[in-house]
């Protein structure tokens, strides 16, 4: 039998599904999503995909996924390089739709894997403690220029900011504590050198997949796997690209704390500048390094000790 291919194209309002050489319409709301399922399951279809699209596509991923439906969110700007790879240069949201099947159909994109209850609040959580210290940063920084009549408002702002902030962490500390696996994840974390607070709760909401996946899996996942530029005799320099912004962030900043504080980061660091590595180069080896223990400890549930994690022991 065929195999049989969907695209989904999501906008606020509408979704437009294209399978079976067909594009049809329905509403982005329970009703139009409960009549797509219905003529989905009647197909029984072999991959669902849909582009992530500023958050509309979660109330219809949710509900396939739930329905039991084989569905992939994918990034957008990779389905727009495979449009244009075929040919297909214009954009409507039709012809969204239709790339769409042709990517599930050629490439197969992994199949999502929907965080729980419990992983969406955490996420909620350390999502808002984000934007509320960008937001404290941004008035910090107009403090400097801003009137002088202006600047007791910008501080009372900055100080309503930072309780906030002190707030949303005080949740966050609750909220893990108040479960035993959260509350484990979260101190074998934390026992690494280097890793505190922050890092540990943003791996936990945004990656789930730390120490279920291999180390190149999961290098790849978070963006900090080299990859090749190579033509002919040419050797260009290995670049990490994609991934996921927030972790890669996140994990960036706990690296610089390692090369002065962990002694197997630290080592490898030194080591590598010394052999005659740009020093970004180097820290980017050794972000790939501490996501891979960290990996370990979480698929072990050991906690960190420097001797097991070492680069033999790891094979870095």
């Amino acid at each position: 039998m065929a195999e049989t291919f969907v695209g989904v194209d999501v906008s606020k309002a509408k979704l437009d599904i294209f399978m079976n050489g067909e594009t049809w319409q329905v509403n982005n709301d329970l009703s139009g999503i409960s009549e797509l399922i219905v003529r989905l399951k009647a197909e029984h279809p072999s991959l669902i995909v849909l582009e992530s699209s500023g958050g509309y596509e979660s109330f219809a991923l949710g509900e396939l996924y739930t329905a039991g439906l084989p569905v992939a969110r994918v990034n957008p700007g990779r389905v727009r390089e495979f449009a244009k790879s075929i040919g297909q240069l214009a954009k409507t949201d039709k012809l969204d739709a239709r790339i769409l099947a042709r990517y599930a159909e050629l490439v197969r994109p992994a199949l999502a894997r929907l965080p729980d209850e419990e992983e969406q609040q955490l996420a909620a959580l350390v999502n808002r403690r984000r934007q509320l210290v960008e937001m404290c940063v941004a008035e910090q920084n107009r403090l400097g220029t801003a009137p002088k009549k202006l600047r007791p408002g910008i501080r009372t702002h900055i100080d309503w900011l930072k309780a906030e902030i002190h707030r949303i962490e005080s949740e966050m500390d609750d909220f893990i504590q108040q479960s035993p696996l959260w509350s484990e994840k979260d101190a074998l974390l934390k026992s690494v050198p280097g890793v505190g607070d922050v890092t540990a709760r943003t791996l936990l909401s945004e990656l789930p997949e730390l120490g279920e996946l291999d180390r190149k899996e999961i290098a790849a996942l978070v963006g900090v796997a080299p990859f090749n530029h190579d033509s002919g005799r040419m050797r260009g320099k290995r670049r990490i690209r994609g991934g996921r912004t927030s972790v890669r962030n996140v994990l960036y900043m706990a690296t610089l704390t390692a090369t002065r504080c962990n002694p197997i980061i630290r080592t490898f660091y030194n080591r590598l500048v010394q052999s005659g590595k740009e020093k970004k180069v180097a820290l980017v080896a050794c972000m790939r390094k501490l996501l891979t223990i960290l990996n370990a400890i979480l698929r072990t549930h050991q906690p960190w000790r420097a001797p097991l994690f070492s680069c033999q022991a790891l094979d870095i």
